[in-house]
C-alpha cells in the first residue's frame, strides 16, 4: 500500500498564539470555560482559522461482519448486522435519531456485510467480502483486503470533503466487532487481554469467559509483531474497522475535525495514530465508552474524552451526542465579547 495514504502533516501552529489570545481575552476569567477552550483552540488550529466555524458535519457508519462471530464471541447472531443496516436505512436507529436531532449528515456503508442488499438508495456498496475470516483460526483478512478497505475509507472521505464537509465522525455496526477491537487494543496498547475484553452486546459471565478464552486462542495462533498496526489489523480487524482507519487518515489529510466515537472507533484510531502520529492533532475523542478496553486506548493515545454518559452502543452515537459541544466552542470564539469590545475591565492579576 502506498505510504501517502497515511501521511498526515501536523497542524500548522502559526496561529496558536493569536488563537490563545483571542480565547483568553473573552469576557470571562482565564480558563473559565475549561475543556471548551481547549476544544476551540484545537478546532481553530485544524481549520487554520481565528474564526473557526463548523457548519457541515457528517457521520459515516461502516458495517461489516466478522467470521469469529459464529464462534460465539457475541450475545447476538450475525444476522443482526444486516438487520441493523436495514434499520439505519429506515431511519430508526439511535444514530439516525441523534443525527437528525443535531443536523448531522449521515452515510451508511456496507464495508463487508454477509448479506446481499442489492442496489439501495442511501447505502454505499463498498463491500470487500461478505465478512472477514474467523481470526481464531487464521488471519481475518489478507493484506490486499486490508489495503483495499483502508483505501476505500479514504476515498469516501475525500468525496465528502470535496462536497464541503468540515467535521466528520465515524460509527460502526458489526456483530463480533468488540472482540476484534479488544485484540487490536491489546496488541497496540500492551494492556492485558482481560482488561481489554468487555461484555460487548451484553454477554453474561459465562459468555464473557468464553469470549476471553476464544480471544486468547486467537492470540496464541498469531506469532507476528504485535506492535505492527497493519499486521494486527489484517490478523484481527474487521472490514469496517479497516475502512474507518483509512477514513480517519484521509479526514486528517483534508484538515477536517475528526469525531472519534467509542471503543470500536478507538481501535481504528489506534491504528491511524500508529501509522501517522499527527492524526491525533485532528481527533476529538467524543465520549468515554463503558467498554473496559477504552481506558487503555485513551491512555495510550493521551486522550481525554469530552463526555462520559456510560454509553456503549457504537453506531457513532457518542460522536453525535458530543457534537453540540464543538458548536459551542466555535460559538464562544466567534460571538462572545472581548474585554476591550465590551468595555469590561480585565483582571488586575
Amino acid at each position: 500500500m502506498h505510504s501517502s495514504l497515511y501521511a498526515v502533516a501536523p497542524v500548522d501552529r502559526s496561529l496558536e498564539a493569536a488563537l490563545r489570545r483571542k480565547i483568553d481575552t473573552k469576557t470571562k476569567p482565564l480558563g473559565a470555560l475549561g475543556r471548551l477552550e481547549e476544544l476551540a483552540l484545537q478546532i481553530g488550529l485544524v481549520r487554520a482559522s481565528l474564526a473557526p466555524a463548523l457548519a457541515r458535519p457528517h457521520i459515516v457508519v461502516f458495517a461489516g461482519d466478522h467470521g469469529a462471530a459464529k464462534a460465539g464471541v457475541s450475545a447476538y447472531p450475525q444476522d443482526v448486522t444486516w438487520q441493523m443496516v436495514e434499520n439505519f436505512l429506515a431511519g430508526g436507529a439511535a444514530i439516525n435519531v441523534f443525527a437528525r436531532a443535531n443536523g448531522i449528515g449521515l452515510t451508511v456503508v456496507d464495508a463487508g456485510v454477509a448479506h446481499d442488499f442489492g442496489a439501495r438508495p442511501n447505502l454505499v456498496d463498498a463491500k470487500i467480502a461478505p465478512g472477514t475470516a474467523n481470526f481464531i483460526e487464521g488471519a481475518a483478512m489478507t493484506a490486499a483486503q486490508r489495503d483495499a478497505a483502508l483505501a476505500r475509507g479514504a476515498e469516501l472521505v475525500r468525496g465528502l470533503a470535496a462536497e464541503g464537509c468540515d467535521a466528520i465522525g465515524f460509527g460502526e455496526m458489526g456483530i463480533g466487532n468488540t472482540a476484534a477491537a479488544s485484540l487490536i487494543t491489546h496488541c497496540l496498547t500492551g494492556a492485558a487481554l482481560d482488561a481489554c475484553v468487555g461484555r460487548g452486546t451484553g454477554l453474561d459471565d459465562a459468555g464473557l469467559a468464553r469470549k476471553r478464552a476464544l480471544l486468547g486462542q486467537a492470540l496464541e495462533r498469531f506469532d507476528g509483531p504485535r506492535d505492527d498496526a497493519l499486521a494486527v489489523l489484517a490478523q484481527f480487524g474487521g472490514f469496517e474497522i479497516a475502512m474507518m482507519a483509512g477514513a480517519m487518515l484521509a479526514a486528517a489529510q483534508a484538515r477536517l475535525v475528526v469525531l472519534v466515537d467509542g471503543f470500536i472507533c478507538g481501535a481504528a484510531a489506534l491504528v491511524a495514530a500508529r501509522l501517522a502520529p499527527a492524526f491525533l492533532d485532528y481527533a476529538v475523542f467524543c465520549h468515554a465508552s463503558a467498554e473496559p478496553g477504552h481506558q487503555a486506548q485513551m491512555a495510550t493515545l493521551g486522550a481525554k474524552p469530552l463526555i462520559d454518559l456510560g454509553m456503549r452502543l457504537g453506531e457513532g452515537t457518542g460522536a453525535a451526542v458530543a457534537w453540540p459541544l464543538l458548536r459551542a466552542a466555535c460559538a464562544f470564539v466567534n460571538e462572545m465579547a472581548s474585554f476591550e469590545s465590551a468595555g469590561v475591565s480585565e483582571s488586575l492579576a
